[in-house]
């Protein structure tokens, strides 16, 4: 397995190369503040889900099972792919990873 770490500042995206068909990342959201650093964690999710022809889900920590997130080949782009629970209380976990699939 191969792991290494990107970012334009230093810790925020960890990659692992578990496989030749499995890539992990974790994100740490709390490092992505401001439009500009959302922007490029979209530009990241939508390469390479383009390049490799898959959806990209961020998923929160902890495995949860509805994605945050993600690039939808359907779509062609990265939205929203979390819906607010029927009641209110659950807070976006600050730290989540994303899986491709």
């Amino acid at each position: 397995m191969w792991q290494g770490r990107a970012g334009r500042t230093a810790g925020w995206l960890i990659l692992r190369f578990l496989s030749d068909e499995q890539i992990d990342f974790d994100v740490d959201l709390r490092e992505l503040q401001g439009q500009g650093r959302l922007d490029v964690l979209c530009g990241f999710l939508s390469a390479i889900g383009r390049r490799l022809g898959k959806s990209v889900p961020l998923f929160p920590e902890g495995g949860g099972t509805q994605p945050l997130l993600g690039f939808d080949t359907t779509a062609g782009k990265v939205r929203v792919m979390w819906s607010a629970p029927d009641e209110c209380g659950g807070a976006i976990p600050p730290k989540s990873a994303a899986h491709l699939r």
